[in-house]
């Protein structure tokens, strides 16, 4: 399983354009082969998190490298972020715990 935690500050006054890619992104991303899960979070300082798992390296990349997925890279780093940071790693442990699971 592969992890990318993406970080980023919005420049003032993006907030509509970067709703919508941010959108058009997470609808490509649930569209991949390989796609687990995804989740956005943002800090009362503005700060923004997604965390996107994918089944394998394959899969990440080729939704990482997806042209759709590429404009709105670019787009970001253009006009949108104030800062941004992307980590990308080889899960090699996981454990999960439901407290309403079924014994």
């Amino acid at each position: 399983m592969i992890i990318t935690v993406f970080r980023s500050r919005l420049l003032p006054g993006v907030d509509t354009e970067y709703g919508e890619s941010a959108s058009e992104m997470s609808q490509l991303a649930v569209s991949m082969p390989g796609f687990i899960s995804e989740k956005t979070f943002v800090a009362d300082d503005g700060e923004r998190v997604t965390i996107v798992l994918f089944a394998d390296a394959a899969s990440q990349r080729a939704w990482r490298d997806h042209p759709a997925h590429r404009r709105p890279q670019e787009r970001g780093r253009e006009a949108l972020y104030s800062e941004h940071s992307l980590d990308s790693a080889t899960v090699t442990y996981s454990s999960s715990h439901r407290g309403d699971a079924i014994s």
